[in-house]
C-alpha cells in the first residue's frame, strides 16, 4: 500500500472526527476556562495522547478541538540542536528507530534522540508507546502504524498559534524541559536553547500564555534569575526512586521545601498520590501547604484507562475539582475531564 495514501486517509479520518465534535460544547468548555486564573485548567498531557500517538501534531490538534486550555510539549534535543517534542531522551519506545537505524543504539541497548540529526529523526514514524518487550502500554489505545512524525517544538508553537488564529482562541503552551542535567553532561545546554526559541516567538513575557515546567529546580532558577523570564514556572515533583534529577523530592514535599519553591516558581506539578491519601480520604500536607503558600497545583495524570485510587472517572474528577480544589490537571483525556467538570458545575448551579 502506498504510504502517502495511508497517511492521507489517516489525516482525513482524524479531521472528520475533529470537526464532528459539537462546536457549542467546544465553545463552552473553552470560554469557561479562558486562562490560568480560571478555577480549573485542563492541560492536554502530550496532546490528546489517550486517542492518538503522543506529542504528534495530530494529537495536539485533537486536544485543541477537545477544548484543552494548555497543550503540553516535552522537549529534548537532537544531535544538531533541534528542539523536538518527545517525552523521553530515548526514542525506541515510541518510534520505529530500531528498524530504520538498527545499529545506532548505545551500549545499554537504547536509542537516544541526541545521537540523531533532525533529518534522521524525520525518517522515523511515531507509534503508540510500547514497553521493553514491544507490547503496547495502553492496549485499548490507537494501534495503527501510519506515518505519524516526530515534530519540533517550533512546529508545535506555530501549529497552536495558527489554530488559535483560525478559531479565535487562546490555547496556551505548557512545555517541559526534559533532563537538563543529562543534556549538560552530553555538552548541550537545553535550557538556554529553549529560552532562545521562546524569545524568538515572544513567549518570555508576563502576557505569554505559557507555563514552563521541569523536574530540575536549578533549571527553573536559571529561567527566573539568569535569563530573567517573566513567565509562570512550575516545579514538577517526582518520587526519589524515579531518578528524574539530582533533586531531593522528599524534601520538596515538606513545608520548608515548598517555601523554597515559592521563591522561584508559581506552581507545582505533583504526582496524584502525593496530594491525596485514599485511606484517610483527605488531602495531604503537601497540598495544604502548597495552597497556603499561594502555589498553583497541577497534578499528573488523569487517564481514563488507568485511573488513580481505583476510582471511576467521575469520582476522580470530582475529587480533584470539587473536594481537593486543585487548580488544574494533566490529562490524556481532555474531553472526558471537561465533560465531567461541566456536569459537576451544572449540578451545582441547579441546586
Amino acid at each position: 500500500m502506498n504510504l502517502l495514501n495511508v497517511k492521507s486517509k489517516t489525516v482525513i479520518s482524524i479531521l472528520i472526527a475533529i470537526f464532528s465534535l459539537p462546536i457549542d460544547a467546544f465553545q463552552r468548555s473553552y470560554t469557561k476556562n479562558l486562562n490560568e486564573n480560571a478555577p480549573f485548567v485542563t492541560i492536554a498531557h502530550r496532546g490528546a495522547s489517550g486517542y492518538l500517538p503522543e506529542h504528534t501534531l495530530d494529537a495536539a490538534t485533537l486536544a485543541f478541538m477537545q477544548g484543552a486550555n494548555y497543550i503540553e510539549q516535552d522537549i529534548v534535543l537532537t544531535a544538531d540542536n533541534v528542539l523536538i517534542v518527545l517525552h523521553d531522551i530515548h526514542i525506541d519506545t515510541v518510534t520505529n528507530v530500531e528498524s530504520i537505524f538498527p545499529d545506532r543504539h548505545r551500549d545499554d541497548g537504547r536509542y537516544y534522540a541526541i545521537d540523531f540529526t533532525w533529518a534522521e529523526i524525520q525518517q522515523l514514524h511515531v507509534h503508540e508507546r510500547e514497553n521493553e518487550f514491544g507490547i503496547q502500554v495502553y492496549p485499548k489505545r490507537y494501534a495503527g502504524r501510519e506515518a505519524f512524525k516526530v515534530a519540533s517544538f517550533e512546529q508545535h508553537i506555530n501549529h497552536i498559534k495558527n489554530l488559535n488564529k483560525i478559531f479565535s482562541k487562546h490555547v496556551g503552551y505548557y512545555p517541559e524541559i526534559k533532563a537538563p542535567e543529562w543534556h549538560l553532561s552530553e555538552g548541550k545546554d537545553i535550557t538556554k536553547m529553549v529560552v532562545q526559541l521562546l524569545e524568538k516567538h515572544g513567549l518570555t513575557g508576563p502576557d505569554a500564555n505559557i507555563f514552563i515546567q521541569c523536574f530540575n529546580p536549578e533549571s527553573l532558577k536559571r529561567l527566573k534569575y539568569e535569563f530573567k523570564l517573566n513567565v509562570k514556572l512550575v516545579q514538577l515533583i517526582a518520587d526519589n526512586s524515579w531518578n528524574e534529577s539530582s533533586a531531593d523530592y522528599q524534601f520538596m514535599q515538606s513545608r520548608k521545601g515548598l517555601e523554597i519553591i515559592a521563591n522561584y516558581a508559581s506552581g507545582i506539578g505533583p504526582w496524584l498520590p502525593q496530594i491525596y491519601n485514599p485511606k484517610s480520604e483527605t488531602g495531604t500536607e503537601l497540598l495544604r501547604n502548597a495552597k497556603a503558600l499561594g502555589l498553583s497545583v497541577h497534578p499528573y495524570t488523569f487517564r481514563a484507562d488507568d485511573l488513580a485510587f481505583d476510582m471511576s472517572s467521575d469520582a476522580l474528577v470530582e475529587l480533584l475539582y470539587d473536594k481537593l480544589k486543585v487548580d488544574g490537571i494533566f490529562t490524556d483525556h481532555t474531553d472526558i475531564v471537561i465533560k465531567i467538570v461541566d456536569k459537576i458545575s451544572n449540578n451545582a448551579i441547579a441546586m
